[in-house]
């Protein structure tokens, strides 16, 4: 008697049925979402109604202002000029963290016999606190010309490119930009290695024996089938970029001037600073908004890459 494969997963399915004994595997995630919708989205839901008030962030004290918090914010020099470095900052990560990462994860996943050592010395910086990552770099930029950087570039004779790399408005942006790609890119590496690793070897010794050259295995065979690394990477690195604040507040404090301010250290800074919540919670909306809008238009189009591999 011959059993299509239709009919084995028709059976399949219907078996849990059956025997009425297995939950649907959904249910095993319902305690966790109770938990997070009470400590996470219950807040964030009850206090989103502040973006429409004057609320102080002190007392009951509030006023129905509309959408004045929202009209401001769209005309406030210095929230645009946040946006601006968000998006600027996002950039320079998703695109430098996620290149090193896979040139690393190339690197590594070779026979090389230092490979493993290498491993544990490239993801090193992803397990040590942003906050202590942020301060080591910030004396690495003392802009004194007998220290950190500038003074291994006197070491070396290069001592006229000595800068003031965070108290330069030009500079610090991207100095900032490069401490979280140094800290970061060792993460983005394991999931690129992880992926190399499911990567069947027969189809590089066949390519081989065609006579495919190592470029033409990478952009034929690898980088097709890296797709679901390079998702998980983009997203992390997208979300992670939009909502940088750690490394901005440990370093610059948003200066020189706004010159390293974000959408997060704008709206840290009108709650607990100038004591505007209201038009603090309108700028966080509107910055959630902004990354579930990106999230999504990414995952629709790295998903659909992935089907298309």
């Amino acid at each position: 008697m011959t059993i299509t494969a239709q009919a084995v997963r028709r059976d399949a399915v219907k078996a849990p049925r059956r025997r009425g004994g297995i939950a649907p595997p959904w249910l095993f995630a319902v305690p966790a979402l109770l938990v997070y919708a009470f400590v996470v989205l219950y807040p964030a839901l009850s206090g989103a109604g502040s973006a429409f008030t004057d609320w102080s962030g002190v007392g009951e004290q509030r006023s129905f202002v509309g959408v004045d918090n929202f009209k401001q914010l769209f005309h406030d020099d210095q929230a645009l000029g946040a946006l601006r470095n968000t998006l600027l900052l996002t950039v320079a990560i998703v695109v430098v963290q996620n290149g090193l990462g896979l040139l690393l994860a190339l690197g590594v996943h070779t026979r090389i016999k230092t490979r493993m050592a290498l491993r544990v010395i490239f993801f090193a910086p992803v397990v040590v606190s942003p906050v202590m990552v942020s301060f080591l770099w910030k004396y690495v930029y003392n802009p004194a010309p007998d220290a950190g950087l500038n003074a291994a570039l006197g070491a070396i004779g290069l001592g006229g490119l000595r800068q003031d790399w965070l108290g330069n408005p030009s500079l610090a942006l991207w100095s900032v930009a490069f401490t979280v790609i140094w800290q970061c890119a060792g993460y983005s590496m394991v999931i690129f290695l992880a992926g190399l690793e499911g990567v069947p070897a027969e189809l590089h010794e066949s390519a081989m024996v065609d006579g495919a050259g190592t470029v033409a295995r990478f952009r034929h065979i690898t980088w097709p089938l890296l797709a679901p690394a390079v998702t998980i990477n983009v997203m992390l690195s997208t979300v992670g970029g939009l909502t940088l604040f750690t490394q901005i507040i440990a370093m610059t404090n948003g200066g020189p001037g706004y010159a390293t301010d974000t959408l997060s250290t704008v709206l840290y800074k009108q709650a607990f600073v100038f004591g505007k919540f209201g038009y603090s919670t309108a700028v966080a909306l509107v910055l959630a908004i902004f990354v579930a809008a990106v999230s999504f238009i990414q995952i629709g189009y790295l998903r659909s890459r992935e089907t298309a591999a």
